[in-house]
């Protein structure tokens, strides 16, 4: 009677226990991934470190919604790509087509475009870029590809190519499809949709790329056709920069966007004490609403983390000293910093990170300053950051470049390489048979 009672007992205990172990690990689960509460009203988010890409908080990052204007993001990227290589200049003259005019009238986010008007480049861009200008944004469109359709695809080109992976691009203004009557152009996927973390890497890539975008992002008012009969003040929809409505320290762009579908949405940015973060909120129930959420984030982001420097530029990180170097003079060149190795971390919690090198096999020719690795960054607990790309984990603390020049090296050179690399083989795979002999 006793032995069955003590295995009855025994059961109990071991029920009782394993019905606490997905308690546990759920518990686990969540303090890893930990976040503050910040009470945000809104259908997604995201605040990310803009040089790292190390994500700081997120809120249903991956569920893609219409972006609105936000798209016109990409646009901008375009147009500054297209201005460096020469495609088009700054000074360049367009004449407003009749799709811009459709664009142009009264009651959008538009300069009020008629057919035949004549603007310089540079204008339609701030117009774009300032006073999110549907009309200017789809003149710089066909003027770069000829046609919305052809620059649209040029878009999704490079969304894929950042890794956006929740994105379609269907307009290169965010309009609404179902609003553009015979101007929509086709779109076998539907209409433009795009998440908090693809908001933030086009984001990333725009400000990295082209940091000049801060310059006309910044501007808070401007005139459109000034000293004319008929002059247009572009007040910033960005009301968070300095001097406007509900002004933020160190706001200076980038872009909001609001349709029917999208309700208010706003990517943003600021800088303080050498940190820069990016913000982004989506489907938020005003324009006050928008600017109040991202008030949260960077309050937040700036209260909580400091941007801590590891390492100076021009240095090698211990034990990745070299990349490896295929068919050069010399098989591996010294990588170093490109730019001091600085990291976001957070208040009270900066020691015990460790810096290692994801370092690329690069072939010759080699210039001095070339891309030859990253660093990556291992916080004191062994596990890695949340970031928003792989390629921001590999390359979170910044680049490395190649010390010097390597050249090519010649076919007589790398043919004796390989011949006695091959009787190398051969004597270590001897070497290896005779140790095993006698092991």
């Amino acid at each position: 009677m006793f032995k069955f009672k003590g295995k009855k007992l025994i059961a109990l205990v071991l029920t009782v226990a394993l019905l606490c172990i997905p308690s546990l690990s759920i518990k686990t689960a969540k303090a890893a991934t930990a976040q503050p509460t910040l009470n945000l009203n809104l259908r997604s988010a995201i605040l990310v470190e803009a040089s790292s890409g190390k994500i700081l908080y997120k809120l249903n990052e991956d569920v893609p919604y219409a972006p609105a204007s936000m798209t016109k993001m990409m646009t901008e990227y375009i147009v500054l790509e297209s201005i460096k290589q020469n495609k088009i200049k700054w000074d360049e003259k367009v004449s407003a087509s009749e799709y811009a005019a459709f664009l142009g009238k009264p009651g959008g986010s538009s300069v009020l475009l008629a057919e035949g008007d004549v603007h310089t480049i540079k204008e339609l861009y701030e117009a774009m870029a300032i006073y999110s200008a549907n009309d200017a944004t789809v003149l710089l469109a066909e003027k770069i590809a000829g046609s919305e359709a052809n620059f649209v695809k040029i878009m999704n080109d490079k969304a894929q190519k950042f890794g956006m992976k929740t994105t379609h691009f269907a307009t290169c203004s965010g309009f609404p499809l179902n609003e553009l009557g015979e101007f929509a152009p086709p779109s076998t996927k539907g209409d433009n949709k795009m998440s908090a973390r693809d908001a933030a890497i086009l984001a990333k890539e725009l400000i990295t790329t082209y940091p000049e975008v801060l310059e006309t992002t910044s501007i808070p008012k401007k005139m459109f056709r000034e000293n004319t009969e008929n002059p247009l003040r572009m007040d910033n929809w960005n009301w968070m920069l300095k001097s406007l409505i509900v002004e933020y320290e160190g706001v200076d762009g980038l872009k909001t966007g609001h349709t029917d579908e999208a309700k208010y949405c706003f990517t943003g940015t600021a800088k303080r004490n050498n940190m820069r973060l990016i913000s982004v909120v989506m489907g938020a129930d005003s324009e006050l609403h928008r600017f109040s959420e991202t008030k949260k984030l960077l309050n937040y982001g700036f209260s909580s983390y400091t941007m801590k420097t590891f390492l100076p530029e021009n240095q090698t990180i211990q034990g990745y000293e070299n990349a490896p170097v295929l068919k050069g003079k010399d098989k591996e060149v010294a990588a170093l910093t490109k730019s001091p190795v600085m990291y976001p971390v957070k208040y009270g919690e900066e020691e015990g990170f460790k810096l290692k090198a994801q370092l690329n096999e690069v072939t010759a020719p080699i210039k001095k300053g070339q891309q030859v690795g990253g660093v990556m960054i291992t916080p004191p607990s062994g596990k890695s950051d949340d970031f928003l790309r792989s390629i921001d984990e590999k390359q979170a603390g910044g680049i490395l470049v190649a010390q010097e020049d390597v050249g090519e090296a010649g076919w007589l050179r790398l043919a004796f390489r390989g011949f006695f690399g091959f009787i190398g083989d051969i004597f270590s795979g001897i070497g290896s048979t005779v140790k095993g002999w006698f092991s």
